[in-house]
């Protein structure tokens, strides 16, 4: 039930955000939703683990998803459109 809450929360929040944005920061905010979610699933996942090492290994890996979409979002947002085009974008 979390995550469906969580989940309409930021389909809602994306929607009022989308309306006076650039396509780069539409793009950067459905990055980091995406990645706040899987990262959301992570730590549900290592409240259930079963030892101390793959709790941990579940919780660093969860900010290691959050770290890489906040820098992603950032390059979407910064640089221009030349060096994004290198990134995959």
């Amino acid at each position: 039930m979390k995550n469906v809450v969580t989940i309409a929360a930021a389909a809602s929040l994306l929607a009022l955000g989308a309306c006076s944005q650039s396509p780069a920061e539409n793009a950067a905010e459905n990055l980091e939703a995406n990645a706040e979610m899987q990262a959301d699933n992570l730590e549900d996942a290592a409240d259930n683990a079963t030892t101390e090492a793959g709790e941990d290994a579940l919780e660093n890996q969860a900010d290691a998803t959050r770290d890489a979409a906040d820098a992603k979002a950032e390059d979407l947002t910064t640089n221009d459109a030349d060096a994004n085009l290198a990134n995959g974008m």
